[in-house]
């Protein structure tokens, strides 16, 4: 038998005769073979081969028609290729999985059309691809108000949802918009103080300290706390305790933040331990609160707790958190201009993030900031070499035309200068002036940093050019 139209599998047995493929009870039996070993946790790459088996029977049974059992089938598929950091084998199967529904035909096709949008977008997302992530997500929002209303709490969930992944993608009025339609949605559907309420104010007050009105982020905060605690969640109160914290500390209301960050800390002790990461970015919060008013010495013994915990993590921590923390501590050292500590501490979170998938974005933004520190050190090579990594980095994960891709290649292109490499930095300057001009504007205090430099670029390539008609003019007057 011959493999379906469009087919996306691999790794499956072309006879289907042979194999039994064709009979409609055994797709059934091997997905939930495949699901059950996950749900163990044990062989995924057992549980890939017969998911994979599972969606060639549901494919050959299908006839050509939509066939639910083999979306689900590809979905199960595609988390599994994630699950072994095969995140470029998933994406075909979802986008197959996305053309299979037919939304006329129901709500459960349209809500299945969603579902293979939303897990596509977490995909790209886990590439660090997040304009494609943006954009699935959109799409499948839009999938989702079609068939369910605008006013259906599940539309609220997803609302808050593609604000989280706007946030990311440093994109915080659209964020914003997003957040505030699913306070809307919650608080219509919802009785005073729910738990959707409280996760959507809570998002709405890390967006608003981002753009800097702390005040708004305050009493955002304050009523997502509320709203948890009468909902019993004490568990999730400490991390909340930590974001009021980061407003009162935006607003130099010091006293206040301090209380936040111990009710914090004596919650996370109670509930994690005393090694837990959590522990340690209390630590670091209150060393940064501590540099910023001026008691060096207390910011270093905050620093020490919280690196003792990064350096000899508990069992069963993800690693990405402990580089998370890292990277933290390393901007305390930063701000006390103990560069090489900074650099060090970076080195050690970027060789967790190298065994890592799906972390290109964030190792990249570490390489640029090694590279600002390199540069400030006065090692040019170094600085130009971390650099050119995440350029590279950046031009196949991010969107290149943000304004962060701009400001390193302006960082790098400095670099070029400072290593003579003045026709590599002249490109550099251009290209990140095109970017910063389009992303913040022409008047933007960036964008008139690539200006000044390329400026002085140019006048350099101006005195070099005339430094050597100079030299010309005068040999040609010896050889005469």
């Amino acid at each position: 038998m011959k493999k379906g139209k469009g087919s996306k599998l691999q790794n499956g047995t072309e006879d289907a005769s042979e194999s039994g493929l064709g009979n409609p009870d055994l797709g059934p039996f091997l997905l939930k073979q495949a699901r059950d070993l996950v749900s163990a946790g044990d062989n995924p790459q057992k549980a890939l081969e017969l998911a994979l088996r599972a969606a060639k029977s549901y494919e050959l049974c299908s006839s050509g028609k939509p066939n639910l059992e083999l979306v689900m089938c590809l979905h199960v598929t595609a988390a599994i290729y994630c699950s072994l950091g095969q995140y470029n084998e998933a994406i075909p199967l979802l986008e197959q999985s996305i053309e299979i529904p037919v939304i006329e035909e129901g709500q459960e096709h349209a809500l299945a059309k969603f579902a293979g949008h939303m897990q596509l977008g977490d995909t790209y997302a886990m590439l660090g691809q997040l304009e494609n992530s943006i954009t699935c997500y959109s799409t499948g929002f839009e999938v989702q108000k079609r068939v369910l209303g605008e006013t259906d709490p599940r539309v609220g969930e997803t609302c808050r949802y593609l604000a989280e992944a706007h946030m990311q993608a440093l994109q915080f009025d659209e964020a914003q918009r997003l957040c505030q339609m699913a306070l809307d949605i919650h608080r219509e559907n919802s009785t005073p103080a729910s738990l959707e309420e409280a996760a959507d104010r809570r998002l709405m007050g890390l967006i608003c300290e981002t753009k800097g009105d702390h005040e708004a982020a305050l009493e955002h905060l304050v009523l997502a706390r509320m709203a948890m605690v009468a909902n019993s969640q004490e568990a999730e109160v400490a991390s909340v305790d930590c974001s009021i914290g980061d407003a009162y500390l935006s607003l130099s209301r010091y006293d206040e933040a301090v209380f936040a960050y111990q009710k914090a800390l004596t919650a996370f002790k109670t509930t994690k331990g005393e090694n837990h990461p959590a522990i340690g970015s209390v630590f670091v919060r209150l060393a940064d609160l501590y540099y910023r008013t001026g008691k060096l010495r207390e910011s270093t013994s905050y620093c020490e707790n919280a690196l003792r915990i990064y350096e000899k993590p508990m069992p069963g921590i993800p690693p990405e958190e402990i580089a998370t923390g890292l990277t933290d501590v390393s901007a305390i050292y930063e701000s006390m201009n103990d560069l090489d500590q900074a650099i060090k501490l970076l080195q050690k979170a970027l060789k967790i993030y190298n065994d890592v998938p799906g972390q290109q974005s964030t190792v990249a933004g570490i390489e640029a900031q090694m590279g600002v520190m390199y540069y400030m050190l006065g090692n040019y090579s170094e600085s130009y070499n971390s650099f050119s990594s995440a350029i590279s980095k950046l031009r196949i994960c991010r969107d290149k035309k943000s304004a962060f891709f701009g400001i390193a290649l302006n960082q790098m292109g400095l670099a070029c200068v400072q290593r003579y490499a003045i026709k590599e930095a002249v490109e550099l300057f251009e290209e990140a002036k095109s970017i910063l001009e389009q992303e913040c504007g022409p008047y933007h205090p960036d964008t008139l940093s690539v200006y000044s430099n390329l400026a002085g670029t140019y006048d350099a390539i101006g005195s070099l050019f005339l430094m050597l008609f100079v030299s010309c003019d005068m040999m040609s007057k010896q050889v005469g």
